[in-house]
């Protein structure tokens, strides 16, 4: 009997390692209806067999595009009160990877970068993506608009960037995070580049508007850039056709899917993690579109074969370093 027992033992603690070698802690927005945030993130990465343990940095009725929206915003005392629950029961260091979405004030933002560097003082391989909601633009505007306060766009240039592993800009946040004006391919990578300088291993910058040519109107290009110690980095793009309408969680649902196919797939292969990832999301709005119309809620649960297995249209295109 006690060696039935011991071997049960032996068991546990293998399933526990099994399990904390991919254990995500998911930082973002939260909505009763609809799918923004963690609504957007979490599912997508349980159904690729993905745990996850969620952090609501705030909590809504409904996405702000709606006329009207209620809810509460955590604080940064009241993260690092459940960021103290976790360790002291010994969790922290259970998470192979820290996704961050929508954080809107900077004393959530600091306990989340405070957070960061004591998963890494447990578990020094822990891969941190960052998605940097901080604004958008829309197509021909040249200004585009902040989401979050000012102050934060320097906090997340000086504070956030040096400790990302993966960073998932759109067009306007990356220009924002490099004090760069991105007008074509070359104007992105060269971004790219300086957010490698400070130490981000990936960038995926997920939709810049590169409209040039005929029919360029019609997409959006994704350019993603990868640098590993010593090398060059490699460099590819997807063009995206673009859908009517405006689908808010697209974003968000994009880094889920990211952070789990460059799980997945591993490291060397982010060409085919990104076409993964673009066909899953691009399956769910075309489903929203058709189902439910332009711009309305993702339909999440019904493309979840889309999500699980995706079939891959669009292709990556190499660019080659200047």
């Amino acid at each position: 009997r006690s060696r039935i027992s011991r071997v049960d033992s032996s068991l546990q603690q293998l399933d526990m390692r099994r399990e904390i070698r991919e254990r995500v802690l998911s930082i973002q927005s939260h909505v009763v209806h609809g799918y923004v945030g963690n609504k957007a993130a979490v599912f997508p990465l349980q159904v690729l067999g993905i745990e996850v343990d969620a952090i609501n940095s705030v909590q809504f009725s409904n996405h702000t595009g709606y006329p009207r929206f209620t809810g509460d915003r955590l604080t940064g005392e009241r993260l690092e009160e459940l960021i103290s629950g976790l360790e002291s029961n010994g969790l922290l260091g259970g998470y192979s990877h820290i996704l961050t979405g929508y954080i809107g004030a900077a004393s959530f933002l600091r306990a989340v970068l405070r957070l960061v560097r004591r998963v890494r003082e447990l578990r020094p391989d822990a891969t941190f993506v960052c998605d940097p909601v901080l604004g958008d633009k829309t197509r021909g505007d040249t200004h585009g608009k902040l989401y979050v306060p000012e102050e934060l766009v320097e906090i997340y240039k000086n504070e956030v960037i040096p400790l990302a592993s993966v960073l998932t800009p759109n067009h306007f946040e990356a220009e924002l995070l490099t004090g760069r004006n991105i007008s074509n391919c070359s104007d992105a990578f060269d971004a790219c580049g300086h957010l490698h300088a400070q130490g981000v291993r990936t960038v995926v910058i997920t939709s810049a508007d590169l409209a040039a040519g005929a029919g360029a109107e019609q997409c959006i290009t994704l350019l993603a850039s990868q640098q590993k110690e010593g090398q060059e980095p490699t460099r590819f793009k997807i063009e995206i056709p673009l859908l009517p309408g405006s689908y808010t969680g697209t974003g968000d649902l994009t880094a889920a899917l990211l952070l789990a196919w460059m799980h997945k797939l591993g490291d060397a292969n982010l060409v085919e993690a990104v076409e993964k990832t673009i066909a899953s999301v691009q399956a769910v709005l075309s489903r929203t579109h058709d189902e439910a119309g332009p711009g309305k809620e993702l339909r999440l649960v019904q493309s979840v074969a889309d999500i699980t297995t995706p079939v891959v249209i669009l292709h990556a295109t190499p660019v080659a370093n200047n």
